[in-house]
């Protein structure tokens, strides 16, 4: 089975690491993914041999809290109104204040003197080195007391023999406070003894300015990192405030308001224009148009009557109508898309695991770089004051947050922006592949097309206008259930016409039909049935065959004695189809269209669409092979499909794209699901993923160069050539602006607009 825990207490990429490499341990748990971005880990486990009391064990044992992830609405409610992120981003903001405020003074008395400052007497000179020595550690004391947390954190997991960040900022600063106060000990003695050497060097090389310096930075540095994390979660939020709280539900006759959460099955629900819909349902009374932008992105409100399905968080524009409650709480398409999206941010890239593993064998390491660089430099005689700074500074520079958020940000925010274009990305691993794509099949019914008939030509008999043929041919067509006949009764709708009344209405099967209009006798369907009935064609032979070789229907209307006009009929492409071929062809990608239609009418849209390749009268259990076919030489496919006939082929593509308005079967079998039904979000789906992994990379470059320039540069190697020495504080700092500039840089993604070559 697969459950969701809420993990807290991780703070970078090791943390995340080490809770991974715990819950793998338990018997019975086959894979785990730990988030550090949204503090989530997905656990694969047998119920059979292990449940969740014992896999949030292990997350304890590792040093860590963990909870079964709670997605009902009550908790949802409870949790916006403390906000956690908020509350977190409070209490920060106040450790913030309470170091400043003490670290100004400390910086002020540690270095004024250096900088010639006006300082109090009672710390000048060397009969006042104990008091200028003890009011500095005073001061770092509530620097301190407010960051403990880096003690608590990160002396616990060293203990576990799972260091982590906080464990090297703990290392780093305890490290000079103990100097600082063994500084103490030898200033006292040395005044006691009358050295006042010893006095002026321990009173010069304190240390606790940089150990304030180092909480105080490193907290600055995460509370800008979490408020520019917080804001990388912004699509999940919006989609979330969509919904409305309330609904207005009869029940025993009486309408009344009640908490969304309420809502059940069956339920019957009023709207009121400008209100949104509360949840999923179909309407049972009234009509409308409604606003569906929020979901499906199509700017024209639909207009919807008895019988149709409105969906939840959608916005009612005009009318008054009830509708039926289908799909409630979580199962509602707002829920879903909201899940996805969620899935899609916790879930990890290909390229993701390689920083991971890096991560979890990091902070190890640069323990022991910073010991052996403490050590070489005490064996070539350097001072212990100088060698411990070189220690420190390679404990506080290494840090690995900037490498452990080097993905996740690019992927949150990734996926968010697809989610407010109408693109909803199930999984980080989509996202990536998605990038290498170079063939794209697309299906022709429904994806590339309009999915059902339209009147495309109207060829009449002299003396007949257009409107008198179609008024005729759509009262003749309108008792029959054809599909192409609606096609035509609806293009006399557009028209307003009038119909007349048909009587004597006859069916003939692979034929066509016979009625009467007004005592005369009518006759409407293909050549045969003409040919039949003695009708002479012979002056509509050459737009017959015109419309046969262009992929149309043509349908054939006439009179007792003559042929009144023909009706071509056909699956239309859609408005932008054109143009996504295009932008797919621009960017280096392969076009290959399937479909189970003849290879006459495919291979006119071939030629109409400049389509490289067309592969005709395709069942849906063949596509999947001929997915499999083009794989096998060696090409990353896309598979663009409806997701009903295509589900085959699309979960056989390296990327499944499915098209269509968040269909049930479209989201089960898809990788990526196009909620427009625009083939033009299927170029901007891979534009996007183009643009995310060029984002990791860029993270992932700056993370590591960050860290390769950092670490021998703190451990002293250019000192002896050049004299650089990095101070810990400068190290801190280094450490801490990395960390935002990686996340700034993922929200650069924000701004991704699609390119239209």
């Amino acid at each position: 089975m697969n459950q969701k825990f809420s993990v807290t207490g991780m703070t970078c990429s090791a943390c995340s690491a080490a809770v991974e490499k715990s819950v793998k341990k338990v018997p019975g748990v086959n894979a785990v993914t730990v988030n550090l971005l949204s503090n989530s880990m997905n656990v694969e486990y047998n119920g059979e041999v292990t449940d969740n009391n014992q896999i949030i064990a292990s997350v304890v044992d590792a040093g860590y809290n963990a909870s079964v992830f709670s997605r009902d609405k009550a908790a949802k409610s409870k949790a916006k109104e403390e906000n956690t992120v908020e509350m977190e981003l409070k209490e920060m903001k106040m450790r913030i204040i309470v170091s400043f405020l003490f670290l100004i003074p400390l910086l002020y008395i540690a270095m004024g003197h250096m900088l010639k400052f006006p300082l109090p007497d009672i710390i000048h000179g060397t009969e006042n080195a104990v008091t200028f020595a003890f009011l500095q550690f005073l001061l770092t004391l509530p620097i301190v007391y407010v960051n403990r947390k880096y003690y608590q954190v990160g002396f616990k997991t060293l203990l576990r023999r799972s260091p982590n960040m906080d464990t090297l900022i703990a290392i780093g600063s305890a490290a000079a406070i103990a100097y600082g106060i063994f500084a103490i000990f030898k200033i006292g003695y040395g005044l006691g003894h009358m050295d006042m050497d010893s006095v002026m060097h321990y009173s010069m090389d304190l240390y606790f300015e940089s150990a304030g310096t180092i909480l105080a930075l490193i907290t600055l540095g995460k509370y800008l990192e979490a408020r520019s994390k917080g804001k990388t979660s912004e699509a999940i939020t919006k989609l979330m405030d969509l919904a409305p709280k309330t609904a207005s539900v009869i029940r025993n006759g009486v309408e009344e308001e009640i908490p969304l959460e309420d809502v059940v099955i069956d339920d019957i629900i009023v709207v009121r224009p400008g209100q949104s819909i509360p949840v999923d349902g179909i309407i049972v009374e009234g009509s409308s148009a409604i606003d569906q932008s929020a979901l499906t992105g199509e700017s024209i409100p639909v207009e919807k009557n008895v019988g149709d399905k409105v969906i939840g968080a959608t916005i009612n524009k005009t009318g008054f109508f009830k509708f039926k409650a289908q799909k409630v709480g979580d199962d509602t398409t707002l829920a879903q898309i909201i899940q996805l999206v969620e899935d899609a941010s916790s879930s990890k890239a290909p390229i993701a695991k390689l920083a991971d593993k890096i991560s979890g064998i990091f902070v190890p390491i640069v323990i022991v770089i910073a010991v052996v660089a403490t050590i070489v430099w005490l064996i070539s005689g350097a001072t212990f004051e100088f060698a411990l700074s070189i220690g420190i500074a390679v404990l506080v520079i290494s840090c690995p947050c900037a490498l452990g958020l080097a993905t996740p940000v690019a992927i949150m925010v990734g996926t968010g922006k697809g989610a407010m274009n109408g693109i909803l990305i199930k999984s980080a691993e989509a996202l990536e592949i998605a990038h290498k794509v170079n063939t794209v099949i697309l299906d022709k019914t429904g994806t590339i097309t309009e999915g059902k008939p339209k009147v495309t030509d109207i060829v009449t008999a002299a003396g007949i206008t257009e409107e008198k043929l179609l008024q005729i041919a759509a009262s003749l067509e309108k008792p029959s259930e054809h599909p192409l006949a609606e096609a035509i009764v609806e293009r006399a709708k557009e028209n307003a016409l009038s119909l007349s009344e048909v009587k004597n209405f006859n069916a003939i099967s692979g034929r066509g039909i016979q009625a009467d209009i007004e005592e005369n006798t009518y006759y409407a369907g293909n050549l045969a049935f003409m040919k039949e009935n003695n009708i002479l064609t012979d002056k509509f032979v050459k737009d017959s065959e015109s419309f046969a070789q262009s992929g149309k229907t043509p349908l054939y209307f006439a009179d007792s004695s003559n042929l009144l006009g023909i009706i071509a009929v056909a699956d239309v492409v859609k408005p932008t189809s054109r143009q996504a071929i295009e932008q797919f062809k621009a960017m280096g990608i392969d076009v290959v269209m399937l479909t189970g239609d003849n290879k006459i009418t495919a291979e006119a849209i071939r030629k109409e669409l400049n389509i490289n390749r067309v592969v005709a009268e395709v069942l849906p259990q063949d596509k999947e092979n001929e997915v499999r076919s083009i794989q096998e030489q060696g090409k990353k496919v896309a598979m663009i499909g409806d997701g009903i006939n295509d589900a085959p082929a699309l979960a056989r593509a390296d990327v499944g794209i499915a098209i269509g308005a968040g269909t049930d079967i479209a989201i089960e079998s898809a990788d990526i699901v196009l909620m427009k039904s625009d083939l033009l979000d299927g170029v901007t789906a891979i534009q996007l993923s183009k643009a995310t992994i060029r984002n990791i990379k860029e993270n992932l470059f700056w993370a590591f160069f960050y860290n390769t320039i950092g670490i021998p540069l703190a451990a002293g190697v250019l000192y002896t050539i050049l004299g650089w020495k990095m101070n810990p504080m400068f190290a801190a700092a280094a450490m801490s602006l990395s960390s935002v500039c990686v996340v700034s840089n993922a929200l650069r993604l924000k701004f991704f607009k699609p390119k239209r070559y």
